[in-house]
């Protein structure tokens, strides 16, 4: 069945108060599909990233709409912005382990600096915030599922730690800026979560499992394959952010966002393996320390406060994510084939070229 993205949560709300929002991380996956979202339903938009793992391709259709605006920055460093805002969504920090840990002081920097300054800046202009924390919180479960209340089980000095322990940490910062300043604060605990848009050498695994299967390259599986996930197609989980940041002020969270229902590692690989008709192969790799076997999330909190429980299938989120990436594959050919055919032109025009190529025969 075709996904028909424009009738997906049409009756969301209704929200009918517009308001001027922030969004950090929004040139990233998830935060170019929320500005998409929130100018759709009549928002002021200010879209601020720092280009880590964000991208302007993600955002280049919004440029020139007139309530949107983009601020190249590190919300590291604080963060001014003229005039009123009403809502800040923070989703500023690189959140796959390739990237989160090539540069690991910088991610926990990113995660504990980064929401101080917004929630001073929440502070300062008396306007709502929202954490987009993770399932990270939970580190390598032993209890399963994974409810809010459960504290969770986290290396603190592991190589996951400067997400994990991070994104801790900014949790801790949000409830503290709530108990002392009565900031009107929302933390999402974010589970894994795909579509169009995701980076195609990020390390996750459907966007891995879907380029190597188009490039007809082996499937890497890190471990048995038995490891579980559950995932959640990206205008499932906007819609979650949405409803969760527009909930009374009494709804704090942490609040789960994600798909219950559990796929093993291998299953997805499978999966994606037939809606492709790709015949890679499959190889199997160690499983990095501190990975998790099991993560799927207990989203009653969410059904019962939000109204809110994933609508995608599997499938059809697959099928279409599937057609982002053949897209994507099929330019990058396309680029390579162009720039080789350049450089072969190139080479034929060169006088030293000629020589080399009279020297042969």
């Amino acid at each position: 069945m075709k996904v028909d993205r424009r009738d997906r949560y049409r009756r969301a709300g209704p929200f009918p108060e517009r308001h001027r929002t922030v969004v950090t991380g929004g040139a990233g996956f998830i935060g170019s599909h929320l500005c998409d979202r929130l100018l759709q339903r009549g928002d002021s938009v200010i879209c601020v990233d720092v280009l880590q793992t964000g991208s302007m391709d993600n955002i280049r259709a919004l440029l020139n709409h007139p309530k949107f605006a983009f601020q190249r920055h590190d919300v590291r460093e604080p963060l001014a912005v003229s005039g009123p805002v009403d809502r800040i969504y923070n989703l500023a920090c690189p959140a796959s382990p390739i990237h989160y840990q090539r540069d690991p002081i910088g991610t926990l920097k990113t995660c504990v600096l980064g929401a101080a300054n917004l929630l001073e800046l929440a502070n300062a202009k008396g306007s709502r915030i929202l954490q987009a924390s993770t399932s990270e919180v939970y580190g390598d479960p032993e209890i399963h599922p994974q409810p809010e209340a459960y504290v969770g089980h986290v290396n603190p000095i592991g190589p996951r730690a400067c997400y994990d322990e991070g994104k801790r940490a900014a949790e801790a910062l949000f409830f503290d800026y709530r108990r002392t300043h009565e900031v009107a604060i929302k933390v999402a605990r974010i589970f894994n979560t795909y579509g169009p848009r995701m980076l195609e050498e990020d390390g996750r695994v459907v966007s891995n499992f879907i380029v190597q299967a188009l490039r007809g390259e082996p499937i890497t599986i890190y471990g048995s394959g038995a490891q579980t996930r559950s995932f959640c197609f990206i205008d499932d989980l906007v819609a979650g952010l949405e409803l969760l940041m527009e909930s009374p002020e009494t709804v704090t969270g942490p609040c789960n966002l994600g798909n219950p229902e559990e796929t093993s590692v291998e299953e997805i690989a499978r999966r994606i393996l037939a809606l492709t008709g790709s015949r890679s192969g499959i190889d199997l790799r160690p499983l990095p320390q501190d990975d998790p076997k099991r993560r799927r999330p207990v989203i009653d909190r969410a059904a019962e406060t939000l109204g809110w429980t994933p609508k995608i299938r599997l499938e059809d989120g697959l099928r279409e994510t599937i057609a982002y990436f053949s897209l994507r594959v099929g330019q990058r050919k396309d680029e390579v084939n162009v720039a080789n055919i350049e450089s072969a032109r190139a080479r034929r025009r060169s006088p030293r070229s000629h020589d080399v190529e009279r020297a042969h025969t």
